[in-house]
Parts: C-alpha cells; structure tokens; sequence
C-alpha cells in the first residue's frame, strides 16, 4: 500500500517526538499537529495495519523500522530542502512551509539532484 502524504506527516511527527521523548502517545502527536484524539486514533490504527508503527498496552507509539526508514526520509527531505530554500533567499517560516508541501511529491531522483547540489554550494 503507498503511504499517503498525511501518513507521512504522522511518521515524521512521531520521529520527531521521539527524538525529545522516548515515550511518545496520541495525545502527544494531536497537541504537535494540531489534531483531534479521534482523527489521531484512526491514523495510528491505519498506520498499524500497514506496519509502520506499533502502539504498546501502555499507550505507547512506536515506529516499526519501515516506519522509521520512511520517517528518516521525509525529514531528511524537509530539513534540506527548508535549508536550501533559505540559501536561496526565502524567509524560514516560508521555507519550511514549502518544503513541507514539497517533500511528499518530490521524486527521488530530483531530491538527490538537490542533495548533491546543496552539498556542491554549501557544505
């Protein structure tokens, strides 16, 4: 099944989360996203089924290592490309907001085209 982009975004959050606390819970990731317990509960449950994150007795989320690897890769893709955008001029806030909505149709042969770019100009 292809992940959609709002399963991508809750991936990313999760990761996110983790990196500050090691017990992440629904009500951690609707605070971050702005979303409700329900809309929350429905993402996990989908999320579940398909294998990329598993939820403890606890309450506890947790990504699988397929939801990992494609956590790790849609943040990676909005942290370069917001640093890019920002090379170029676009305010931050902007910036991440565009790669945001960036990071989930871009290819990957043109985001490697940028990687390799952003590292020629400024690494």
């Amino acid at each position: 099944m292809v992940l959609q982009e709002s399963g991508e975004m809750y991936l990313e959050t999760i990761l996110i989360l983790s990196s500050k606390n090691s017990f992440v819970r629904a009500i951690d990731v609707g605070e971050y996203m702005g979303f409700s317990k329900p809309s929350v509960s429905r993402a996990m449950s989908l999320l579940r089924q398909d294998g990329y994150v598993e939820v403890a007795a606890d309450g506890a989320i947790m990504l699988t290592d397929r939801g990992r690897e494609t956590a790790e890769k849609i943040y990676e893709r909005h942290t370069l490309l917001t640093e890019f955008l920002v090379r170029l001029g676009v305010g931050e806030e902007t910036a991440a907001q565009d790669a945001c909505k960036i990071e989930h149709d871009i290819s990957d042969e043109s985001f490697e085209a940028i990687k390799r770019h952003a590292a020629q100009i400024g690494e």
